[in-house]
């Protein structure tokens, strides 16, 4: 049954809130985000640490959204982290409320023992559990829509909560204005990598807490490409964290944090984190060309170069490209004689498993075994586009869980359909970037199809190509979303030229 509607703006607008979450969890300790510092022996962690709790309200350009709550308790062997969140966050006019919840045991030097991490938002909800195998191997099961999917992930580094580092950073007598940053690695579970952050202290501060003024240690933390800021006091706690999109917590009580909680539509997230084109597109679907002036942030670590988009100096020319192009070619696709870096995308990853059965049946239920690449791939575009219900959804994508549930947002879409493709032996990468819809740019996500050449597809809108306002800044696996932190409230756009 075809329940594919019209395309509403939160669709692509939808792509951001991943983002988010991931910046989110960053900023608020959990173990999901775990950290390794480079020259964690330097430290002075203290053989003890009391009990504490911390409450916190979150706002959006200083209007409340919600609150955490975290707790560290002491133990025998360690010490125990409970972090609770709670946001109800606007979505193109739709309130949707959004929690996460953390449990963590952690070694006398903080480094991660075990944790269980969940998201939730509506009907829809993500968990992750990890525990160290040993010292170089962190055991992760994954829960979505009652899939389990099970890895084990091989670390260089011990994995720390960003509180107990923070903590330690904070007693370091030697880490000062003048000292050199520390480099941290992320463990991030959307690429099952870890990524670098550096941090630095950046001077003392007096800044106003809870009616009173308080002296504190400002401390800056840049994590790909995105510059936050943390405010702690002399007993390590942080007091005030600040960074994209005007997001803000400041320490407060149970009382206040729990109370005053938003009744009605706040700020549009989304909105907020889009990007205007000076101009107006009349049928961005059907746009084949598009030329425009990138400005505004770094471009050096972005997918921009190559396939249909070239960059000369900071002009941006994207062409879609014609399925025609790929009509002569081979009707079938040898993994054997496919080049190793398209070879390599044929092979399932966490979130794109291609693997399963229930994604290999589907797959053969839809391509022909002796039609042409690029047939297939059309017929996968149009499955999936007729399929899945377009609704937004605040978790991790996954390919089997929206499978099942037949229900999703640009992500969702992008990650089903990779996983079909590969499993009828389509080489699929997943591509982001920005898409023109309603007169803005919005953050959005969508598919690149090897039929014998890479073509551009999105399963959101039904496309194969995608139109020219598709605007990709990454492409690979779901992981590599994360180097869109770096651009957003950063990128600057200028159409200079369209044509259909």
């Amino acid at each position: 049954m075809k329940k594919s509607g019209g395309i509403k703006l939160w669709m692509p607008a939808a792509g951001f809130m991943i983002l988010f979450v991931i910046l989110l969890a960053v900023r608020l300790d959990l173990p999901a985000r775990l950290f390794h510092q480079k020259a964690l022996s330097s430290l002075m962690i203290p053989a003890e640490v009391p009990d504490r709790q911390s409450w916190k309200n979150i706002l959006l350009n200083d209007e409340k959204i919600g609150y955490s709550h975290s707790a560290l308790t002491r133990k025998e062997d360690g010490y125990r982290l409970e972090e609770s969140i709670f946001m109800r966050i606007n979505i193109m006019g739709t309130a949707q409320d959004l929690r996460m919840r953390t449990s963590a045991d952690l070694n006398p030097d903080f480094s991660i023992a075990a944790f269980d991490f969940n998201l939730g938002s509506g009907i829809f909800s993500f968990q992750a559990a990890g525990r160290m195998k040993n010292k170089r191997i962190l055991e992760v099961e994954t829960i979505s829509a009652d899939t389990r999917n099970r890895f084990e992930i091989p670390l260089d580094h011990r994995p720390f909560l960003t509180a107990g580092l923070i903590y330690a950073v904070a007693r370091e007598p030697d880490f000062s204005e003048t000292s050199a940053p520390l480099t941290f690695h992320i463990f991030d579970p959307a690429s099952m990598s870890q990524q670098p952050v550096v941090i630095r202290v950046e001077g003392k501060e007096t800044i106003p807490s809870m009616a009173e003024q308080m002296e504190t240690t400002r401390l800056a933390l840049t994590y790909k490409g995105v510059a936050q800021t943390a405010w702690i006091d002399d007993k390590g706690d942080i007091i005030r964290e600040k960074g994209l999109l005007g997001l803000t917590l400041e320490k407060t009580t149970k009382s206040l944090a729990t109370a005053d909680l938003p009744a009605g539509l706040t700020e549009d997230l989304t909105r907020l984190a889009s990007v205007s084109g000076n101009g107006v597109i009349a049928d961005p679907r059907n746009t084949r060309y598009l030329k425009a002036r990138i400005s505004g942030m770094a471009l050096d670590n972005l997918d921009i170069q190559g396939g249909r988009q070239s960059l000369e100096d900071d002009i941006l020319t994207i062409t879609a490209e014609k399925i025609s192009d790929a009509a002569t070619l081979s009707p079938a696709l040898s993994p054997a004689l496919l080049p190793d870096e398209v070879a390599a995308f044929l092979s399932p990853e966490p979130f794109i498993q291609s693997d399963d059965q229930r994604v290999i049946a589907a797959a053969a239920s839809i391509a022909a075994p002796d039609a042409h690449p690029a047939d297939n791939a059309r017929a996968l575009v149009k499955w999936v586009f007729e399929t899945i219900e377009k609704r937004p959804v605040f978790s991790v994508p996954d390919a089997v869980a929206v499978l099942l549930n037949r229900v999703g947002d640009c992500n969702e879409h992008a990650v089903l359909l990779a996983a079909l493709a590969r499993a009828a032996g389509i080489p699929a990468k997943i591509e982001a970037g920005l898409v023109y819809l309603d007169g803005r740019f919005y953050y959005h996500a969508w598919n690149l199809l090897y039929v014998g050449e890479w073509i551009s597809a999105d399963a959101t809108f039904g496309q194969m190509p995608a139109d020219a306002t598709h605007i990709r800044l990454v492409s690979g696996s779901p992981g590599d979303q994360l180097d869109l932190l770096g651009v957003i409230d950063n990128i600057v756009l200028r159409i200079i030229e369209t044509d259909y």
